[in-house]
């Protein structure tokens, strides 16, 4: 017992191991997804990363606009050497000028589909220096006197915070010979492809010793989720075999979201599936009918199909027998009374109708004594009538014929049932009724509160969960046969 259970812990912190890895390769590969689109944000917040991650992405500073930064570096330098008001600075100004108008024509932003960035650094400068033109807004900024009028070391913080940073947001990406960019990510990803091919090969081996009729391609199958992590594209796919592993080794539960999974899938298909059923045994009683199985199965003489009894008994006439009871012991004593009302209305209309009667109720006391004997008449002809069936159904001689008169009435149905009129009526009326059924209920089942469904699922499943115990010897009580 202990060795098993040593086992079983180091099986778990293998699977540990293995899920933090596949979790480490899903954040580099995730944040590698996000390198470029977010590379401003990187550069802001770690630009450390940047210059290391670059060189993986093929990432380079752009020429013209490093060019630039440069060149308003070289004048800042100059400043502090000779002086806003200097020759030199005044040619700076000029050349610095001259390249903000070609930034301006030649959007070097474009081939890093940053062209928004150049659209903000114009908006800014316009709204800087309160002009519509860009070219001209950059002219007026890069000019001694606007730089001695408004102050060199304002004007210099503001071109620093607002418009330095969105030109070294600008980069140049390498392409490679086959037209794509360079992209080195691969380096990074193989130490784990290896890593984890490695691993489903020791379990694809381990899986065919423990099933020895398993394939090489039914073993690896069986964890086809691990295959994600070996593709070399479609990376992001990896988060499902990530998700799973970390269940496994009870680093996350993932029961609710399996439940709920579980039950949004079943909500899309149970309608689907509902028509598909319901659908499908009404075309099968409906091909039925038209190959001629109805006369057989009401006669049970010429099946098409060797009849199956599973009990030995035939069923109608068991529940002819058991109906019949049913009315005459527990219906008829109910509706006694309503009985004797309409065998009493019925009567009192007969008197009505004789002539002779009609003269002798203008006689005193005689509507009275006519009320009296319509309900005694009515009263005894119930009682007579329900004391004949009750000793009909008790009596073995009448229960025999009763019998008979049952196999009689099925007989003769069957056979009035073959004749090719009424047949194919009664076929083509059936067929026309399971029609009608498929377009009036079958929607109607199919859009059933899944939920509840579900839920009334889940509680069945939790009643039978519970332990019932059983009493082999006992058997279920057989009808009595009257």
């Amino acid at each position: 017992m202990k060795n098993i259970k040593s086992s079983k812990q180091r099986n778990l912190w293998f699977e540990r191991f293995m899920a933090i890895a596949a979790a480490v390769n899903l954040s580099l590969v995730l944040f590698d997804l996000s390198y470029v689109p977010w590379r401003d944000f990187y550069l802001r917040k770690l630009p450390q990363i940047t210059k290391i991650y670059d060189q993986t992405k093929g990432i380079e500073s752009h020429r013209d606009t490093k060019s630039y930064l440069k060149t308003v570096d070289a004048l800042e330098e100059q400043v502090r050497q000779t002086g806003l008001q200097s020759p030199q600075v005044n040619s700076r100004l000029i050349q610095i000028s001259r390249l903000s108008s070609e930034m301006i024509d030649s959007n070097p932003f474009a081939g890093a589909n940053k062209s928004g960035t150049l659209e903000k650094i114009k908006q800014r400068m316009r709204s800087h220096i309160r002009k519509e033109s860009a070219k001209q807004s950059f002219a007026t900024f890069w000019s001694q006197p606007y730089l001695s009028q408004n102050g060199w070391l304002e004007e210099m913080n503001f071109f620093n915070k607002s418009i330095r940073p969105l030109i070294a947001s600008n980069y140049y990406r390498q392409i490679g010979e086959n037209g794509d960019f360079i992209d080195k990510f691969w380096i990074i990803d193989l130490p784990f492809v290896i890593l984890f091919g490695v691993e489903l090969l020791g379990r694809t081996f381990l899986l065919r010793r423990q099933h020895p009729g398993f394939s090489w391609l039914e073993a690896v199958l069986w964890r086809w989720y691990d295959l994600f992590l070996l593709i070399p594209f479609w990376r992001g796919l990896r988060i499902i075999p990530v998700l799973i592993r970390l269940d496994q080794a009870r680093l996350l539960n993932l029961h609710p979201v399996r439940k709920q999974i579980n039950q949004g899938i079943v909500a899309n298909f149970a309608e689907e599936l509902t028509e598909i059923v319901v659908v499908r045994v009404i075309n099968q009683v409906q091909g039925s009918i038209r190959r001629g199985e109805l006369t057989s199965w009401l006669s049970q003489k010429e099946n098409l199909r060797p009849y199956i009894d599973i009990n030995n008994v035939n069923e109608v006439e068991a529940i002819a027998g058991l109906l019949v009871k049913t009315i005459v012991y527990r219906v008829l004593p109910d509706i006694q009374p309503a009985i004797v009302a309409i065998l009493r209305h019925n009567i009192e209309t007969v008197f009505d109708q004789v002539p002779v009667y009609r003269n002798l109720q203008n006689l005193p006391g005689v509507g009275h004594a006519q009320t009296q004997l319509s309900e005694q008449l009515a009263t005894q002809i119930t009682t007579n009538l329900y004391k004949t069936l009750v000793s009909a159904v008790e009596d073995p001689v009448g229960a025999k014929l009763t019998s008979q008169l049952v196999q009689s009435f099925s007989d003769a149905l069957g056979s009035e049932i073959k004749e090719k009129h009424v047949l194919s009526e009664i076929q083509s009326l059936l067929f026309d009724f399971l029609e009608e059924i498929k377009l009036n209920y079958v929607q109607r089942l199919s859009q059933e509160d899944i939920d509840q469904i579900i839920e009334q699922t889940r509680q069945l499943r939790t009643q039978v969960s519970v332990p019932v115990v059983v009493d082999k010897g006992a058997t279920l009580p057989k009808i009595r046969q009257g």
